[in-house]
């Protein structure tokens, strides 16, 4: 049985979530930032984490929400940003060109914002560079604000240190008064620990009046989207507050050094995920999860694996150290041992893989197939109890039942123009160093022996050999180096 463990299309979470919202929903990302202290001419948005880009992440938790409108605000590197996701069509780019502040940014993109004319449309703002926020947390945000209609809903942490982040100032009552930024707070003010953590949602008619009125009078002379909660406050809209599960689900990304903490702690996350779900980690800290990797019961991962795109692991599954797996399927009982490369293939039941194989794409093992090491599969299929022990390369192969494939063989797939099929029937036995010139078919039960070039069909049953007759030359002997 497989368990879910870490979603593909939701970042790190699999959230239960209800996607018929009694209101219209637009989410809006800010990604135009150029990110300075990256150093680098990437887009800080498309920066890696877990092998895809932050935006990606945030993507993902988007559309978990089911949005009707998703909006994304590009600056610095907008047609980079664009090219990247210019397939996705679900998406609307709108530049922020100065970059003036987060308001400025936000009201570059109500042009797009979607509305069924009532007052429950809702537009919720996320960050690009801020990648682990889960669908999870976001569905309790706009929960709290749906509970008080017409009310601005801000997702806050408590931090030790807030320095740098937007104090939550409360009222006498507890709500929520207005938001201060750290360069523009009192000593008072920097001394709550509660923060913005600048996600919010807004009422979608209301968030567009609270735009058009932002001003730019504060030490930055920027135009702040935290100043709309002032705004709400006075025309006495309800400010409701939400806080996540983890407070690093609303760290952001500045700098190489942060990149580097949330791709630790996105890996912890997971770790601590497979291991609720039973599975069997050598060491937590050393495992890599760059997409979507589901695992049966008692499976063992040891040290250094990295799993991309869908990988599918079933009960009892093994997998040695330093493997890299991407788009795999693997069977109950199969074994994949240390330094093994596998691409988009299935792997049968109570299979050897490895050490030092290379599984590329479109390949398919039968139950208790062995591959060893030092052999690369691509484009073939290996029938039940087949075994390619070593040092073998197998293309475009179509390999039945119980055939052993002796080391040193290959099958001569390309001609320099096209790819040609090898077909070895059940039974077969291929000797030692063999080449096989495609196409070609061994026949079923039949031996090639140690050292043949099939250029024709071996026969069912038969003994099939190509070789030079062996020959001894008396009297040879052999050359000597020159002395000086």
């Amino acid at each position: 049985m497989l368990v879910s463990a870490v979603p593909y299309t939701a970042t790190l979470w699999q959230p239960s979530i209800d996607l018929e919202w009694r209101f219209m929903l637009n989410i809006v990302i800010l990604a135009a930032g150029m990110g300075k202290r990256m150093k680098s001419d990437l887009p800080k948005v498309l920066h890696g984490l877990a092998g895809r880009p932050m935006l990606t992440h945030v993507l993902g938790s988007a559309r978990a929400l089911g949005p009707a409108r998703l909006v994304i605000v590009v600056g610095h590197g907008a047609d980079t940003v664009r090219e990247r996701y210019a397939a996705e069509g679900d998406l609307a780019f709108v530049l922020q060109q100065p970059q003036l502040g987060t308001g400025h940014a936000v009201q570059q993109a109500v042009p797009e914002l979607m509305e069924t004319g009532g007052d429950d449309d809702v537009t919720l703002v996320l960050y690009g560079d801020v990648p682990l926020v889960a669908p999870g947390t976001l569905r309790r945000l706009l929960e709290a604000r749906a509970a008080q209609p017409g009310s601005l809903a801000l997702l806050t942490v408590e931090l030790d240190d807030a320095t740098g982040y937007g104090r939550i100032v409360r009222n006498a009552d507890g709500a929520v008064g207005r938001v201060v930024e750290h360069k523009d707070a009192t000593e008072d003010e920097r001394r709550i620990r509660e923060v913005n953590t600048g996600i919010v949602a807004a009422p979608t008619a209301a968030l567009k009046r609270w735009l058009a009125a932002l001003r730019n009078d504060n030490a930055q002379q920027e135009y702040y989207l935290t100043d709309i909660v002032a705004m709400a406050a006075a025309e006495g809209a309800p400010v409701v507050a939400a806080q996540p599960d983890h407070v690093w689900e609303t760290l952001g990304v500045n700098s190489r050094a942060q990149q580097a903490e949330l791709e630790g702690i996105y890996r912890g996350a997971q770790a601590a995920r497979l291991m609720e779900d039973g599975v069997t980690l050598a060491d937590p800290a050393r495992l890599d999860v760059r997409g979507e990797l589901r695992c049966g019961r008692d499976v063992f991962i040891d040290v250094g694996c990295v799993f991309e795109g869908k990988v599918e692991l079933a009960d009892g599954v093994s997998v040695g150290p330093y493997c890299v797996l991407r788009d795999v399927r693997v069977a109950p009982g199969a074994r994949i041992d240390a330094f093994s490369h596998l691409h988009e293939a299935e792997v049968g039941a109570d299979a050897r893989i490895g050490p030092y194989a290379r599984i590329r794409p479109g390949t398919r093992l039968a139950e208790r197939a062995h591959v060893g090491n030092f052999v690369e599969i691509k484009n073939s299929s290996l029938g039940a109890d087949a075994k390619a022990n070593h040092l073998s390369y197998v293309g475009d192969a179509r390999v039945g039942a119980r055939v052993n494939i002796g080391a040193g063989t290959i099958t001569c797939n390309y001609d320099g123009a096209s790819k040609h099929l090898t077909v070895i029937e059940d039974d077969a036995f291929i000797g030692s160093d063999s080449q096989l010139v495609a196409p070609v078919t061994v026949g079923k039960g039949a031996t090639l022996g140690a050292g043949t070039t099939l250029t024709k069909d071996a026969p069912a049953g038969r003994l099939t050999l190509s070789r030079t007759t062996q020959t001894t030359r008396e009297g040879w002997q052999r050359p000597a180096k020159q002395t000086r």
